[in-house]
């Protein structure tokens, strides 16, 4: 029987309640586990029911808001369902954020109460002792420490209805770098989990390689929520490293979903260490949050064996968007068809929709839009038209077929000589050179025009000389998208997805290169 049928969203209001079925059908089956807890279904009803009862205990009202600062672990997402069951907002903050970024969203999100998984994460120790946060047991996972009191947190306003209250607050930058806290609703989270079942196939006898980082929205919706709404288990890894993420595959990981920089990474590594992929148990490997290129596509298909599926979504959206069919693989780098229950529009500057087959900007709308930014009403007035339209930034085109295309931000274009270039291009073909690893284009502001700078990491032990990388660009790109500058660096800045910081990468090209970046 379809779990879309048995469990369908419709059944739930909030997003801890699609573990129920399972607690009866499967309860001794592993739900989550970590490098040292082991949860089936029946520990984590139990260990969830614990948590509500402390969090209340701590002074949690239904409508606060819970800032989490944790990296991936059982903990975690024992304290966001926790949170569910107490009608609050789980906040997940990544450890690794600096002290300012972490009291930025303590202040802005208005958190009651401040929980640091201080026993995982050392950074979260380092925040967790900054805050003079005591430590507590909880049933289950251990220790967690809490933060003081905030007993001027004003607690909002509380909806019966599942598309009215938010179950999870993400803080984005997007391209622009400043933050803003998307409030995700349950009704959003839960569509999204009905489609792993509906599109992926996910059931009981799936388990999850979920190294996403669950402070931001694919590792909290698609990784968290819909594997437990589909009854899979759930191994949460704190942090990518391809060595790690080969082992796992070894232990019978189903199902791997990154960003494109992971499986780059992931191959690289096997190359350098002559450590091979086969042999693995895996029926579906992914990808989404920054654009594939075809070079990586055929390599990681060549690896594994399998169809590398392509996403597109954006954290307004709770993620999912458009979503490539595992019946129907692509021999192309298209994100796939809208997901059921998600309108689109491509349109022009005038907001008139395109001819098919144009490139215009991305509008979306559908039951997993958020409710909009928190305490920025005038933010989510411009994001969201009238009719609910969310004008994502993307510039796109739609293929006959229904398949889309994402071909650049809008903020991203740059014009150069009068000729517009779209960054995503250039890093596609740059990330073709067998010695990139991962490129990102930026524009520059140069004598009233623009170039195209290009940031470069390399694999390691690889140099390439500038001459050689010109030639290679100028058989693939016209002369004015071929980049003024190319720099190279050990490692370029991303956020702990994986996806790269392009504000922060801006930034760096109006700078003069640092002994950390050399040209080429």
């Amino acid at each position: 029987m379809d779990v879309t049928q048995a469990t369908g969203s419709s059944r739930f209001r909030r997003v801890h309640e699609v573990i129920t079925p399972w607690i009866g059908s499967h309860p001794d089956s592993v739900a989550v586990e970590d490098s040292r807890h082991r949860l089936t279904y029946q520990d984590l009803d139990e260990a969830v029911q614990a948590a509500a009862r402390q969090l209340r205990e701590l002074g949690v009202r239904p409508g606060d808001r819970v800032l989490l600062v944790a990296e991936n672990c059982a903990a975690l997402a024992v304290l966001v369902l926790a949170a569910s069951a107490c009608d609050a907002w789980a906040v997940v903050a990544n450890a690794r954020l600096s002290p300012r970024e972490i009291d930025n969203f303590i202040a802005h999100s208005g958190a009651r109460r401040v929980l640091y998984a201080a026993d995982v994460s050392p950074e979260a120790l380092a925040h967790a002792q900054r805050a003079g946060a005591a430590t507590r047991a909880w049933l289950h996972v251990g220790e967690l420490a809490v933060g003081p009191l905030n007993e001027c947190a004003v607690p909002e306003p509380v909806s019966h209805d599942a598309g009215g209250q938010v179950a999870a607050m993400i803080y984005t930058s997007g391209t622009s770098g400043r933050p803003k806290g998307v409030m995700l609703t349950h009704a959003g989270l839960l569509h999204i989990a009905t489609l792993s079942r509906r599109l992926r196939g996910m059931g009981p006898g799936d388990r999850i390689y979920g190294v996403l980082p669950m402070a931001h929205v694919v590792g909290l919706s698609s990784q968290l929520v819909g594997s437990l709404f589909c009854g899979c288990t759930l191994q949460l890894a704190p942090r990518y490293a391809p060595e790690a993420t080969a082992a796992a595959l070894r232990e019978g990981t189903t199902v791997l979903l990154g960003v494109p920089a992971m499986f780059a990474k992931l191959l690289e590594w096997c190359a350098r260490t002559q450590t091979s992929l086969a042999g693995h148990s895996l029926r579906i490997i992914g990808t989404a949050g920054s654009p594939l290129t075809m070079d990586l596509k055929q390599a990681a298909e060549a690896a594994f064996g399998l169809p590398l599926q392509n996403g597109y979504g954006l954290t307004e959206m709770s993620p999912t968007v458009a979503q490539t069919l595992l019946d129907a693989p692509r021999q192309d780098c298209s994100v796939g068809p809208p997901v059921p229950g998600v309108e689109i529009r491509i349109v022009d500057p005038s907001g008139n929709d395109v001819a098919s087959g144009n490139v215009g900007e991305l509008w979306v709308r559908g039951p997993n839009i958020m409710k909009g930014y928190y305490r920025d009403e005038a933010l989510t007035r411009a994001a969201i038209n009238a009719e609910g339209w969310f004008n994502t930034g993307d510039m796109a085109r739609q293929d006959s077929d229904g398949a889309l295309f994402i071909v650049g931000r809008t903020k991203e274009l740059i014009i150069r000589s009068g000729f517009n270039v779209y960054p995503v291009e250039v890093e596609q073909v740059l990330n073709g050179h067998p010695a990139i690893v991962q490129s990102a284009v930026v524009g520059r502001a140069a004598d009233g025009n623009e170039e195209v700078i290009a940031f470069v990491e390399l694999a390691a032990g690889v140099s390439v000389d500038r001459d050689e990388l010109d030639a290679y660009l100028r058989q693939r790109l016209s002369p004015y998208k071929v980049p003024t500058e190319v720099r190279a660096m050990a490692q370029l800045p991303a956020a702990p997805t994986g996806k790269l910081l392009k504000h922060e990468i801006k930034r760096l090209a109006e700078k003069a290169p640092d002994v950390q970046q050399r040209l080429i």
